[in-house]
Order: structure tokens, then sequence, then C-alpha cells
């Protein structure tokens, strides 16, 4: 899957510009004078190009990839996931030589839940602003129809005495002691390892901390779809690439955009806390599979070899908070420490791009954001964040919508604010994003000049 995909980065064409509200599209906005963000000294970094696989529900179709990049112009690749499998838990390695590259160039997997994306292109950063590389493929995979399923403790335990046993007896007596349980299988872990809580648990939780109805979760969930699929059939989701799966037919969109309605899904029952939880299936994101890939590389390298980029990467930070009652509110804690360090407000940013775990999820944050208390008492402000424009934020749907395969998305946020920049004729955007353990990112996206 992954080793395919290296093989796609490579350059675009731009289409006419615009940009899409809930119901309808608006004109492109003028881009804004405002002062850039290079720094003297410093080392412009910049997004060269960015593709993924369509994001399909888990278990509807295979994924593969084909890619295409000068192989030789790489100095360090570098991938995020999450539910590793053992045979290629160096996931990124492997990819590099599936996919034809040197077995000289250097590969690491990195793994941050839902920010395994980011880490890996920020660690590009890294790479390239220390002088060590000047090409960095970044990217990351999830596929959540074949997770590795193990034996149950009991049985794992017996398989490895068994193995070790040096008689025919000893081999029957630990035959004979393995009951029907044993067999039971071992699923990956979908709680938190610290509070034995899930995610959806959380968020429900985190929804009804924050007063967010059900309602309100819903309407954000058909917003989140209903934008989607407008930028799918406007042709603006140009990161995705067609592949052909052996056996089935080419694919080339995402499978999960499906708007419905707000009587459909007020029908559907709660999903995690029952039966008076709000989050359901249709307001949470779904098991998605799916790879995604970035060119990373320093200005002056990109320009030498004739390529242009699509937007330079600014400033980033990542949080860690109480993974127990703020597990999922990363966006509200980075995104203020991330304009500090840009020198920016909110008012400066055109595009935001955050990542929709959870429609409670969202609106929770939005609300933390716009809470002066909250502020005060958990951020050390003397006011609120406050929170982004709606006709500003998430415009090519999201998460909810496009899907979420976990060591993925994040390198899907950072592509799609570099093009709805170009599109709507913004200078600055934002990603944001939480990840399990209560951890999470944000960064600045500053346009490159057309």
């Amino acid at each position: 899957m992954a080793s395919m995909l290296l093989n796609t980065v490579r350059s675009c064409s731009t289409s006419p510009s615009w940009s899409i509200s809930y119901c309808c599209y608006f004109p492109s906005v003028q881009t804004k004078s405002k002062k850039t963000l290079a720094r003297p000294g410093v080392k412009n970094i910049v997004l060269v190009e960015g593709v993924r696989t369509p994001f399909l529900l888990s278990g509807t179709t295979g994924l593969l990839h084909r890619t295409g990049l000068p192989k030789d112009a790489v100095d360090y690749i570098i991938y995020g996931t999450v539910i590793q499998e053992v045979k290629t838990s160096n996931v990124a390695r492997e990819a590099a030589l599936g996919a034809g590259f040197s077995d000289k160039i250097p590969a690491h997997t990195v793994t941050m839940a839902c920010i395994s994306s980011n880490q890996a292109m920020t660690s590009a950063v890294g790479l390239i602003a220390a002088g060590q590389c000047d090409a960095v493929v970044a990217g990351g995979v999830e596929f959540m129809s074949d997770v590795p399923i193990r034996h149950s403790r009991k049985m794992r335990k017996t398989m490895l005495s068994l193995n070790k046993a040096k008689t025919l007896g000893q081999r029957l007596s630990l035959i004979g002691s393995i009951r029907l349980a044993h067999l039971s299988p071992e699923l990956p872990a979908v709680a938190e390892f610290s509070t034995a809580e899930t995610m959806g648990h959380s968020a429900d939780r985190l929804a009804a901390a924050f007063g967010v109805s059900r309602v309100e979760q819903d309407e954000f969930a058909l917003r989140s779809h209903t934008l989607a699929k407008k930028a799918q059939d406007a042709g603006l989701l140009q990161d995705v690439i067609s592949f052909k799966v052996p056996g089935r037919d080419i694919v080339s969109k995402d499978n999960g955009i499906r708007p419905s309605s707000m009587e459909q899904m007020g029908k559907l029952k709660a999903a995690f806390v029952k039966p008076h939880g709000t989050v359901t299936a249709a307001n949470s994101s779904f098991l998605t599979d799916g790879a995604s890939a970035v060119l990373v590389m320093s200005e002056e390298k990109a320009l030498a070899m004739g390529y242009k980029p699509k937007a330079y990467l600014r400033d980033f930070v990542y949080v860690s908070q109480d993974p127990k009652d703020q597990l999922l509110l990363g966006p509200t804690y980075g995104t203020p420490k991330v304009l500090e360090r840009a020198g920016l407000s909110m008012s400066d940013i055109d595009v935001f791009e955050f990542h929709e775990a959870f429609a409670g999820q969202i609106m929770a944050n939005l609300k933390a954001m716009d809470s002066d208390w909250f502020g005060q008492t958990y951020l050390g402000r003397k006011s609120k964040v406050g929170t982004p424009p709606m006709e500003k934020f998430n415009l090519w749907g999201g998460s909810l919508s496009l899907g979420h395969p976990f060591g993925a998305t994040g390198c899907r946020l950072v592509t799609t604010v570099a093009h709805r920049l170009q599109k709507e004729g913004g200078q600055y955007g934002l990603v944001a994003a939480c990840a399990a353990g209560g951890q999470g990112h944000a960064m600045v996206i500053e346009a490159y000049p057309q």
C-alpha cells in the first residue's frame, strides 16, 4: 500500500479557484497583504506536493498505490502508522524498498496515534532545518480492513511452551491444557491504556461537559458530509490519486461521503454511552483504510530542481493534557500556542483545517475556545482563545465525511490547507488535531507566492 503511494508524489495542475460554504460556492477571496513568516538565517522549508489514496470505509476495498518521484532526490523517508503489523513494524523502510527506492536511503516509522503523519512531517522539517537532508518523503498509512489479531495471552503462553517442550509427553500435556476460552482472539485495543475508556465514550462525556447537544453534533456531521460531497463533485480533492486494485475496479474517490438528513441521523441510537449518550455512528468518524504522502524540501533545493512549491511549513507545536477528561482538546491547547509562536492572531488565519474525530469533539473544542473561563482556568490566559469563523473552517469536509485512516490524516490536513490557500487566495492556514493519550498538534502553513 504505502510503497506504491511513494511513487506518486508529482506535480499537479492548478484549477480555477473558489471556496465552498455550507450551501453554495463563494467566489475566491483576494490575497491579503500580510507579512511573511520567513526569518533571517532560518531555512525555508516547503511542501512541494501531497497525495493520498481515496479514503475507504474499512472492509470495502483493498488499497494499493503507485507514485512517481525522482528516487535519487530523496534523502530520507518517514511514515506514521498506529496499528502496526509485526512483519512490517518499520513500514517506512519496507514501503521504500517495495517502491524501488535505493536501499541506501534511511527510513523510519513513527507512531503518535491520530497525529502520526503530523509527526512524520515535522520530523522531516527537523531533518531539513538541521541541514541533515534537503528532501524528505513523509506520510502515513492505516489498513483497518486487516488489523493484526492475536491469540489470547494464555494461548500464546501455551504455544511458546510447546515450542520449548522437549518430549512427546510434555507436548501432549500442554495440548491437553488448552481450553475453549484460550481460542478467543485478542483484537487491537480501542480503549485508552491509562484510563480503560474508549475514545467514543470520552467524546460523549466531553460533549456533555460542554453542553453540546445531539442536534448540534448531527448538524455538524451533516455539514461535513455536504461540504465533502460538493468538494468531491467540483474536483477540489485533487490530492486523491486513482489506482487499480488487483481483481477489482479502479478506485478513484473517497467512498465514505454520504450526505443524509437530520431526520435519518436522528434515528440512530447512542453508540457508546447507552442509552442516553449523544455520540452515534452518524456523528463519528468511521474506520478507514488509506495512505498519504508529502514531499517536503528546502526551498532552495525545490527551486533548483524546478519544482513549484505549494506552501511553506512554518511554526508547529505539540501539546499534551489530561487523557481522562481532556482527551480530545488538543486543538484548544495547540491553537493559541502555535499562533503565539508565529506572531499571528486568529483573525490572520484564512484557512482552518481541524481533524474531526467526532462532531461532539469539534463542537466541544469550539466552545472551549470561546470560553473566558476555560482560557483563564486551563490555558493561563486573560481571556478566551476565540473560535475560527465557520466560513473558513473545514470547507471541503473533514474526517467525519472523508474518513480517518489514523496514521494518514495529518498529511491530508496539511495538503488540504495548501490547496485551499491556493484556490481561495489566502496567505495563512492552520491545522489542528487531537490524538489518543490526550495529545495534540497544531501547525501554521503559509501560501507560496503564485
